[in-house]
């Protein structure tokens, strides 16, 4: 199984930081960023990993990262040409590097507890479809929800940025696909916001019934915003996250 990091954007909530830097290049804790995707990937297993970026970017993280040799990985680059248009475009770049394999996806700013490990075990032992990670937050309105059927342990329905959320969870930047989800981005549209939405893809796999969840028992956090940042870099500090933990 491989890995996909998307680690490309404009960062703009983290300005003024990222008019210089990708903000996947940000420290949190010891470590930049983007080691911490890397380092979860790893440890459940996952030694091949391609990194997503944009042009402007692409030179830094080679610099930094090099082939994953210090994180005994081995790391890929592509670069999204259509940057801006939703994490399923960004997505639709890793077809050629994953083939037809079985793989997970992590936006670089979600920082977790978790190990990876039980939800990719669970995951190779699906026949087919996605699985995606869940988590209870305050402000479910900030991402996409999931409408769930706790009983027969279903999801229903995920809707982005609701005003009333049909739900306390979030749909987590953590997904897990087979290689169905390339033509189930070729069958969507971009959204108001012209982007080619990840939830558009999840709630096609709901169709199919092919979607399952399952729900991070630990801390996770969207490191896209200043507060959030600073607040990531604590939970790393206080709660620190155990390399090699599987």
């Amino acid at each position: 199984m491989k890995g996909v990091i998307l680690a490309g954007g404009t960062g703009s909530r983290l300005k003024p930081f990222t008019q210089v830097l990708n903000k996947h290049l940000l420290p949190v804790g010891p470590y930049p960023m983007i080691y911490w995707p890397i380092i979860r990937l790893r440890d459940a297993g996952i030694n091949e990993i391609l990194i997503i970026t944009n042009n402007n970017h692409l030179n830094s993280f080679v610099e930094l990262l090099g082939q994953g040799e210090e994180l005994n990985v081995k790391l890929h680059y592509i670069i999204q040409r259509n940057e801006g248009s939703g994490i399923a475009d960004a997505l639709m770049c890793a077809k050629s590097f994953i083939n037809k394999e079985k793989f997970v996806v992590l936006l670089g700013d979600n920082i977790f507890e978790d190990s990876l490990t039980p939800y990719v075990q669970a995951f190779q032992k699906q026949e087919k479809g996605a699985r995606v990670l869940l988590k209870k937050v305050n402000d479910p309105t900030r991402y996409g929800v999931p409408q769930l059927d706790r009983t027969k342990k279903r999801i229903m329905s995920i809707i982005e940025k609701p005003s009333i959320p049909p739900s306390s969870f979030c749909v987590t930047g953590i997904y897990m696909y087979d290689h169905e989800v390339f033509q189930l981005i070729g069958a969507i549209r971009p959204s108001k916001r012209n982007e080619l939405e990840i939830t558009d893809v999840n709630n096609l796999y709901i169709q199919k019934n092919q979607l399952h969840y399952d729900i991070l028992q630990g801390w996770w956090i969207d490191a896209g915003t200043h507060e959030s940042l600073y607040r990531a870099i604590k939970y790393v500090y206080e709660d620190p996250i155990k390399e090699g933990d599987n």
